[in-house]
């Protein structure tokens, strides 16, 4: 390990922090995970994985034990609309949440480790600015006056300037994304957490051709989906710049809920009915603006929705198939 980068993945467990860790493995890091769970659907790729709770600051200290290049902050508690939405969980979401951040940046001060990424999300962006499906307004600049929707949203938007002050304080090199809706193989397809295209790519993939599926809502809702491999790239990127964020790392293709499942349907080869019916929805519209990490990167997410949903829908229908076995 002497000369080699090291890297530290918080959230290794999860869906995004375990495709970073494969990321990191294949540029050559040394990488240390940790979470309160092994990844679910693979074994991990991490050189050392602690099962550790980041709300405890004795397990920060303990994981953050020596100087890490890159530190990736993704642990969080989150889900879908489902679990984000329904304010049963506002305080569970909000006190371990902002006590892993406020744990994990001290550690990292406490050990001269500076370089910190943290995921924040699209859901800071004030409520007024999305009451509109097909124009919602997210443009980095629009986060003020604040009025997220979700408590979740609230918790982000005060982790962000958390980070953002270790920076002007201590000197500390902090990166902050908003991520928009990250999908892909490997993350949660069930259970109430599962975000809207793995849940939509279930329904249709355990629906016999010409059944009928639900959908929350009207589905004139929209938004927009970011394939995993896209979102590692401008978190990369991001962390390795001069440039501290605040920033989007989403796709700006906007589709309607009932066009996310037409799609779905199309994969699968499959004439479905759409069930409109009530449940928790979020904002009307939602949309990334890129014009931002375009100036400042140089670079912005380019791959196709169907591209990415294509291989989520092979990869859930694959899941279900072996859950049957």
């Amino acid at each position: 390990m002497q000369g080699q980068r090291k890297a530290l993945v918080c959230g290794a467990g999860g869906f995004i922090g375990s495709h970073l860790v494969k990321r990191l493995k294949r540029e050559g890091f040394w990488v240390r995970g940790v979470d309160l769970k092994y990844p679910e659907f693979r074994e991990t790729e991490a050189d050392d994985f602690v099962i550790g709770d980041l709300r405890d600051p004795h397990t920060c200290k303990d994981v953050v034990d020596t100087r890490f290049d890159e530190v990736y902050q993704l642990a969080a508690d989150m889900g879908g609309a489902g679990f984000v939405f329904t304010g049963e969980n506002d305080s569970a979401i909000m006190h371990n949440s902002a006590t892993i951040n406020l744990n994990v940046l001290e550690a990292c001060r406490g050990r001269n480790t500076k370089k910190i990424f943290y995921s924040s999300s699209a859901c800071i962006y004030p409520l007024y600015n999305q009451l509109d499906p097909d124009n919602p307004k997210c443009s980095e600049d629009s986060a003020y006056p604040a009025a997220p929707d979700s408590e979740y949203g609230w918790e982000k938007l005060f982790s962000e300037r958390l980070y953002l002050a270790y920076r002007r304080n201590y000197g500390m090199d902090t990166h902050v994304a908003r991520y928009h809706n990250i999908f892909g193989p490997e993350g949660t397809w069930r259970g109430g957490r599962e975000k809207s295209p793995a849940a939509l790519c279930r329904k249709v993939a355990e629906t016999p051709d010409g059944g009928e599926i639900e959908v929350w809502g009207d589905g004139k809702q929209t938004r927009s989906f970011l394939y995993i491999d896209e979102c590692l790239e401008g978190s990369i990127r991001l962390l390795r710049s001069d440039f501290p964020g605040p920033v989007n790392i989403g796709s700006d293709e906007m589709v309607t809920i009932n066009q996310l499942a037409g799609l779905a349907m199309e994969i699968a080869g499959k004439k479905l009915s759409i069930k409109h019916v009530p449940g928790p929805l979020g904002v009307r519209g939602r949309n990334s603006d890129n014009n931002l990490i375009g100036e400042k990167l140089g670079w912005r997410p380019s791959a196709s929705l169907k591209e990415g949903l294509t291989t989520t829908y092979h990869w859930i229908k694959e899941q279900l198939a072996n859950a049957k076995k």
